[in-house]
């Protein structure tokens, strides 16, 4: 353990949703603006969007998102700790990056809390001992009464840290006030003087309507609200759980004159691969859960999957294995990543019972391939080479997956590695490994011009850089909280806090 430097700054929220990933995002960039190194920490997060680390280690997607803003490589220290659901009930848990074991959260939670406090802890500690400030990001709400006495991520993270915390409210839901004053209120009384202040999140309309609220608010609690932030329309910047789907359609009705039609299976994964479509000018994005609304897309994606057999039984309930299958004999693309592409093929082979009790599905059979799943998974980034249209196009990636796929016949490679291979091509099908596909540039727009010209479009040219747009997002994100929340008052309180010598 090291010595403490870090000032660190911790986020809670009065619920899941109420913007807490997204605002220590903000904070990251701002604190980066002002000069000071920043990083982001949450101790343990529960989410099946994941990033990898340049050292092949799988971290939360709202850490990695975070990192990016502040403009430092991202180190499982971040978040040392990932639950990925698999099941109901059962879960695999990843720390530094590497899974470990799968468990039922009362296993978790009886047997494995004072390991994940050890790790959480010393993660921390390296971190302060080299950033000069760490923003902290909470999870769910610090007012869970029945699980408190052994939580890893609230109040227990700013009592080891002895950080100053701000509260979130999502006014978007309703009753702000009510989940400010409760949650403040059922914390407990040696916590209250943590909490410098609270920003009210997600706000519509006539701030003027609202401040006689803010006052009987600080009046009331004697807590500052240090800001009220409205509403952000069309952000672009990657979400991390499956709350965020919300932001998509599920509408074919658009003017735009490319339908993109993504499968929205329970256990969907890294579904953050289709949000480059997001700046594309004529594309449209939508999810589908049922046969009888898919229809006829242009492009059909299958993303990845934290249960490749659920999710393609799934499929079958819900009669999308037929729908697929016929839009894709008229014509449309059909894109399968990671454990879409496993379903893609002919089978999915589950010795060991990674996934279920079942040790065999079929596939959909649009691919001539098959997938043994394995109890080790695979975390690496990757770079490799794709011939489309006539170009050989550099792409990069990342590999989340357990199981390796082979050819049951002669198929087109799809993507070359110095030597080795990843995915496979067959007329309008595709599928791979690589996460983040779709995140390159040229290899995007080449894709999209095949779809055009098969509709009798014009070709475009390469749309701005995703990632240069992702940066427009941070620095667009950073100005719309600095205008709303005062942040001199939040350095002063944050200030304020120190300097009496936190609560130690």
């Amino acid at each position: 353990m090291v010595d403490k430097k870090a000032v660190p700054l911790m986020v809670q929220g009065t619920h899941s949703d109420a913007g807490k990933s997204i605002l220590v995002t903000a904070l990251c960039r701002i604190f980066t603006e002002d000069g000071y190194q920043t990083a982001p920490y949450k101790s343990q997060n529960m989410a099946l969007n994941s990033y990898i680390t340049v050292d092949g280690k799988e971290i939360g997607r709202a850490q990695g998102v975070q990192v990016e803003a502040a403009g430092i490589p991202a180190v499982t220290d971040m978040n040392p700790i990932l639950i990925k659901p698999n099941r109901d009930l059962d879960a695999q848990i990843v720390i530094h990056g590497k899974p470990v074991s799968n468990m039922k959260a009362s296993t978790y939670r009886s047997d494995f809390y004072e390991t994940a406090k050890r790790v959480i802890t010393e993660s921390y500690f390296r971190l302060a001992g080299t950033y000069d400030r760490i923003v902290i990001e909470g999870a769910g709400s610090p007012a869970e009464v029945n699980l408190n006495d052994r939580e890893l991520v609230n109040m227990s993270v700013a009592q080891m840290a002895d950080a100053p915390v701000i509260l979130v409210g999502d006014i978007d839901k309703g009753g702000v006030f009510a989940s400010l004053v409760g949650t403040l209120q059922l914390l407990a009384e040696e916590d209250r003087p943590r909490v410098i202040g609270v920003i009210i999140n997600k706000f519509r309309g006539d701030k003027t309507l609202l401040d006689p609220g803010l006052e009987w608010f600080e009046e009331y609690t004697g807590k500052p609200v240090l800001g009220v932030i409205p509403y952000i329309n069309d952000l672009h910047i990657d979400a991390e759980d499956s709350l965020s789907l919300n932001q998509y359609t599920r509408n074919q009705n658009n003017d735009k004159s490319i339908d993109i039609a993504v499968i929205e299976y329970p256990k969907i994964s890294n579904f953050t691969d289709i949000d480059p479509f997001l700046i594309e000018p004529d594309c449209h994005i939508r999810f589908v859960r049922d046969g009888e609304d898919l229809r006829q897309p242009d492009v059909i994606i299958l993303p990845g999957s934290k249960n490749t057999i659920e999710d393609l039984i799934f499929l079958k309930e819900r009669g999308l294995d037929q729908a697929i299958a016929a839009a894709q004999k008229q014509g449309a693309s059909v894109f399968g990543i990671c454990g879409g592409y496993q379903m893609s093929g002919m089978r999915v082979k589950d010795p060991h019972q990674v996934e279920t009790s079942l040790e065999e599905v079929q596939g959909l059979g649009l691919l001539p391939i098959e997938t043994r799943l394995a109890r080790n998974k695979t975390t690496v980034r990757s770079s490799g080479t794709v011939a489309m249209n006539g170009r050989i196009l550099p792409v990069t990636g990342y590999e989340i997956h357990m199981g390796t796929t082979i050819a049951t016949e002669d198929a087109e490679v799809f993507i070359s590695m110095d030597g080795q291979t990843d995915g496979t091509k067959k007329g309008n099908v595709m599928g791979t490994y690589f996460h983040g596909i779709f995140h390159n540039d040229e290899f995007r727009t080449e894709f999209l011009n095949l779809v055009r010209k098969k509709k009798g479009l014009a070709p475009l040219p390469v749309a701005a850089s995703f990632r240069e747009h992702q940066e427009q997002e941070f620095d667009r994100l950073a100005e719309h909280v600095r205008k709303a929340v005062d942040i001199p008052k939040l350095y002063e309180q944050i200030n304020k806090f120190m300097t009496a010598g936190g609560m130690r």
